[in-house]
């Protein structure tokens, strides 16, 4: 089976689990909201991250997604019977990766074009932190979501996946940058996250802590790819 009817099929599965859209929605709509509430109250130091306050939470929806969309192959033998129709284990996993990348970008930028309709005004932005602030929350969502569609992969689980990391996403790495912000400005979330400040006070700037996010999500869907075709279904 080549690879696009390979996609449209996995395209199938994500648009017809509730919970799935239900995690997207959730990205469109907790991030807008945290962000309405943010932008009112804004930081005049950094008033683009006050717009886009709400991607610190939205991210977590976008990290759901993509830990669900991947691990609910390895339940009740689905994945097995995904491999009987798609042998090639490599395929499969790209086609999901994609399928799972597509969604969330599809949202997202919307997302952050509403986010920004709704908090230029009181933070005084310029379109051009705007527009940057749009392109940077698109991409960094979908770049969190890649990140634990990878990481299900290797764990298997969704409860593992969502237990790790969601508490580094909202803790772990704020206290490893207070405790060392050198280390700290290569993390996934602090790096992907500068393209939502207005100046960069580290090493990166915004465009470079996105390529970081990157790298991770991409060694993390590196690994999965390995795991699949190396592991029993």
């Amino acid at each position: 089976m080549s690879f696009v009817p390979v996609l449209h099929a996995e395209w199938i599965k994500i648009r017809t689990l509730r919970s799935l859209l239900g995690a997207l929605a959730a990205v469109f709509a907790v991030t807008v909201a945290f962000s309405a509430v943010t932008a009112a109250q804004a930081d005049r130091s950094d008033p683009l991250f006050s717009v886009f306050f709400g991607v610190s939470l939205g991210q977590v929806a976008a990290v759901v997604f993509g830990a669900l969309a991947v691990s609910g192959e390895y339940r009740g033998g689905a994945l097995r019977l995904t491999l009987a129709s798609v042998p090639d284990r490599t395929r499969w996993f790209a086609a999901k990766s994609v399928a799972v990348a597509l969604p969330v970008l599809a949202v997202a930028l919307p997302t952050g074009l509403v986010t920004l309709a709704v908090g230029r005004g009181p933070a005084g932005l310029t379109w051009a932190e705007g527009l940057r602030g749009v392109a940077g929350c698109a991409l960094y969502l979908t770049l969190m979501a890649l990140l634990a569609a990878g990481l299900a992969a290797v764990l298997r689980s969704g409860v593992g996946t969502l237990g790790l990391l969601i508490p580094f996403l909202l803790t772990v790495s704020f206290v490893v940058g207070d405790l060392d912000s050198g280390a700290a400005d290569y993390l996934p979330d602090r790096a992907g996250q500068l393209a939502l400040h207005s100046a960069s006070e580290g090493p990166l700037g915004p465009w470079a802590g996105l390529a970081v996010s990157a790298l991770w999500a991409a060694a993390a869907l590196g690994a999965g790819a390995w795991c699949v075709r190396r592991r029993d279904a």
